[in-house]
């Protein structure tokens, strides 16, 4: 342990002082004062809802005070933004992994971390892969985020913050999904990085960890500070009386007495990680799995919830339960609880009620209408008796401590009256007093006749909860404790004493989990929308073909490209909106108002100054466009269809106020100019996709392309990386409109004359290019290229559609076809990428 006998002597680097925070009614923080000295470990205790996360996202820029002041260097403050946090070199490594799940690790890291602290992006792969393994960590910095599993996660939040110049490392429960190997090596960073000066503030609920690491600690409890003492001169139980402000009983019930009845009978069951597994659990029993992390565990878990595909036999009260699908195993009575409650546990924007009553709708049914009611009776006193801390039910559980988080998720679980449940992690980054809170509800399910399967990496925990233990290593069952052999002791001594192999399937799982494979096949998955599409191309080329060999004769092939290019342009744009979960309806009459400007402006005869005045007008058109359209997103808080339908209608409006009729025809010089050819490929094609690859480039390396990504991702994340949401946003459109405008110009070069009506079909077709590219509409992710490839595969379509004499209804078919199988094809890919990381 670090000792501090210098370092509280000297001058705190990071000084709260009377900091009050209010949420409308609910007081979170009261009058807190602080100090954080370099060189020291300060250990920060409380309840869940105690104040502890809020203050640290008070600290770290998240939230601004309601009162009070943060005092950095000694440079008064009475808020602060993450990006000026982060200069003033406050990292904070979240209890949820703050990462963007659409962005590589090295992305992540690149967009975190100062230009000034890492290499370029174009070098930057050796140099994550050290900081990770600086924490334990090994999985391949071209792995996306979300693809890898919560511990991994905590370990790249862990690595991020440690690359920085830190001057104040917060750490908020940063142990809870970790196991002991990985706890030890960062106890050992924690205790190098304090050596050299920097302040640690360490957020936990394990009191052990205070003792092995901390030099002080500071209490919150109900948003106040209780006193802050020296860890080693309190024993555990006056520390929990001081954290839960009244004696605690003994914190585990009283074990089950007899035998069990018929619950549930698992029989040769296999899957992923883990091969042949029988057992049993009584009705009334509390059955614990252990186990170090990655010997299949954690799959056997998922596997018996229906999330991920076994073979053998799983009975349930004596009827045989299918595990196709999780819908199935909770219609059949099992409750599951998953470890990561933010990503899978609860609805954020839900309130409490909501997601308690998500598994028990049958309870509040009367005559197929929920009985609010009941419901909110129900919802209520399972809330009270699980104590979350909350005004109401009413509240969202995006506003509630993780501790609180973690009861509504226990309360859903009961509340649907299973017959089984499966809790995993069911304590992680909880409280003492809730911990006691949650053990007791549990052993009440029990009595009340469920059986209970607690997954755990406490050893402690399982010794105290649970009736019997079973200990797996290498996908296998390898001991069986019960009774007075029960101990942590001999689970740990069952753990590592195994001599059983896992099978080669199971450990090429097991490595595909922990992120550590190859490249090449995570850049293929990224590339494969681009090469289905061009082989879609090709296939419809190759049958056009056969029907007529003009197809793809010199002409036809110039025309393709030409509408491409047009439509191209358009879909780019589209999609550097969509990629930030936005979409932008007004391109189509965007695209016919730059058609009618320039119909006024490159008339034959007319000047060179009249024709640059001709693109300088529908450059600022555009910009304008773009810019009321993030403004009314992001100033206005307009939903992206409802800002984009408004600048649609008024677009339209101008241009058929500028020509009510078709006039105005352009120079002919000027169409041959942009039709300009090189053999069978127009120029313009060759700079479209110049803009895709650069497109591609930038979204991939440079840090603006990244943010845009970011934002699409998860905006609030973004934010606390320093990312400025709004302007990345409202840029996107802005730039979705000049490309637009390019568009608009090569509209001009293949109609040559002012009509407005012409470009509003390009509004569907640009959605329709960004969508079968397989672009995620919820943002964060995209391929310029593909969608190039996706425009050029819907003008071949109706190239095709042509040369064949198929009517308008068949171009339309086509279409939707296309749009149909690409969505089934890509959500059958994801989904088995989601079930190949779980």
């Amino acid at each position: 342990m670090i000792h501090a006998n210098s370092a509280t002597l000297a001058t705190p680097y990071l000084q709260v002082r009377g900091v009050g925070m209010t949420f409308g009614p609910v007081t979170a923080l009261s009058g807190v004062d602080i100090d954080v000295v370099p060189g020291q470990v300060h250990a920060l205790l409380g309840e869940n809802g105690a104040g502890k996360s809020t203050l640290m996202s008070i600290i770290s820029g998240t939230l601004t005070p309601t009162s009070g002041s943060v005092s950095v260097g000694g440079i008064e403050r009475t808020g602060l933004t993450p990006a000026e946090a982060l200069e003033l070199g406050i990292s904070i490594v979240h209890q949820t992994p703050a990462l963007l799940p659409d962005l590589t690790v090295s992305e992540n890291m690149a967009l975190a971390i100062p230009r000034s602290l890492r290499p370029s992006v174009f070098e930057i792969g050796p140099w994550v892969t050290e900081k990770l393994a600086a924490v334990g960590c090994v999985v391949h910095p071209d792995t996306k985020c979300g693809d890898l599993p919560i511990a991994e996660r905590q370990l790249i939040e862990i690595a991020k913050a440690l690359a920085t110049e830190t001057k104040v490392l917060i750490l908020d429960e940063p142990t809870a999904p970790l196991v002991q190997d990985k706890v030890d090596l960062l106890f050992e960073r924690v205790r190098s990085v304090a050596a050299a000066g920097v302040a640690v503030v360490y957020i936990t609920h394990r009191i052990p960890e205070v003792r092995e690491l901390a030099d002080t600690m500071t209490i919150l409890r109900d948003g106040r500070v209780r006193g802050s003492y020296d860890p080693q001169t309190l024993t555990d139980d006056e520390i929990i009386t001081l954290i839960a402000g009244r004696d605690v009983d003994a914190v585990f019930p009283p074990k089950r007495q007899g035998p069990a009845g018929d619950g549930l009978v698992v029989d040769a069951l296999s899957g992923r990680d883990f091969d042949d597994i029988s057992f049993s659990v009584g009705a009334g029993e509390i059955v614990g799995l252990a186990g170090v992390a990655g010997n299949g565990q954690v799959s056997l878990l998922r596997a018996l919830a229906g999330l991920t595909p076994s073979t053998g036999s799983v009975r349930l009260g004596g009827t045989e339960l299918s595990s196709t699908s999780s819908a199935n195993a909770h219609r059949a009575g099992v409750a599951f609880m998953p470890a990561d409650r933010a990503g899978e546990g609860v609805l954020s924007e839900f309130s409490i009620r909501e997601n308690a009553a998500l598994g028990a709708f049958g309870r509040f049914l009367r005559n197929g209408i929920i009985d609010r009611g009941r419901e909110s009776r129900l919802t209520t006193e399972m809330s009270s008796a699980l104590t979350v801390k909350a005004p109401s039910v009413e509240t969202l559980v995006g506003n509630l401590s993780g501790g609180n988080q973690q009861k509504v998720v226990l309360a859903r679980a009961l509340l649907a009256q299973p017959t089984l449940i499966l809790a995993e992690e069911p304590t992680q980054g909880v409280d003492a007093g809730a911990r006691a809170e949650i053990y007791a509800q549990l052993r009440a399910a029990a009595d009340d006749g469920m059986a209970v399967v607690v997954l755990s990496s406490d050893a402690l925990e399982l010794e105290g909860l649970c009736d019997r233990v079973l200990v797996i290593s290498r996908g296998t069952i390898v001991e069986s404790l019960t009774g007075d052999d029960l101990t942590e002791r001999n689970m740990m001594s069952a753990m590592v004493s195994s001599t059983g192999h896992r099978t080669e399937k199971s450990e090429s799982a097991d490595a595909r989990g922990r992120g550590s494979v190859a490249t090449a096949p995570s850049r293929v998955a990224r590339s494969l929308p681009s090469y289905i599409l061009l082989g879609a191309v090709v296939l419809l080329a190759l049958i056009a073909t056969t029907q007529n060999v003009r197809f793809l004769g010199e002409a036809n092939i110039s025309s393709i490209l030409l509408t491409t290019t047009a439509l191209g342009f358009i879909a780019l744009g589209q999609m550097l909106v969509v990629m930030t979960g936005g979409i932008d309806l007004s391109v189509g009459p965007l695209t016919g108002l730059v058609l009618v400007i320039m119909s006024f402006f490159w008339y034959d005869g007319a000047s060179v100054t009249r024709l640059l005045g001709g693109i300088v007008i529908a450059v600022a058109a555009a910009i304008v466009v773009g810019a009321i359209n993030g403004g009314l997103i992001r100033g206005l808080k307009f939903t992206a269809v409802a800002a984009t339908l408004v600048t649609y209608i008024g677009i339209q409006g101008v241009s058929l106020l500028l020509r009510p009729e078709i006039d105005g025809y352009v120079d002919f010089t000027i169409l041959d100019v942009i039709n300009y050819s090189l053999g069978p490929v127009p120029v313009a094609s060759v700079i479209v996709v110049l803009a895709a690859v650069g497109l591609a480039v930038a979204l991939r390396y440079a840090r603006p392309g990244i943010a845009l990504r970011a934002s699409g991702s998860n905006a609030s994340i973004a934010e606390k990386f320093g990312v400025r949401t709004g302007v990345t946003v409202t840029a996107a459109y802005v730039g979705c409109s000049l490309l637009t405008m390019l568009g608009g110009i090569m509209l001009v070069g293949q109609v040559g004359v002012g009509d407005p009506n012409q470009g509003i079909t390009f509004t569907l077709a640009s959605i329709t290019a960004v969508v079968v590219a397989g672009t995620l509409l919820r943002g964060g992710s995209g391929s310029p290229i593909a969608v190039l490839l996706g425009a050029l595969l819907l003008q071949v379509i109706l190239a095709m559609a042509n040369f064949l004499r198929l009517g308008t209804a068949w171009q339309y078919w086509l279409q939707g076809g296309i749009v149909i199988i690409a969505a089934v094809l890509y959500i059958g890919l994801q989904k088995r990428q989601e079930t190949r990381h779980h």
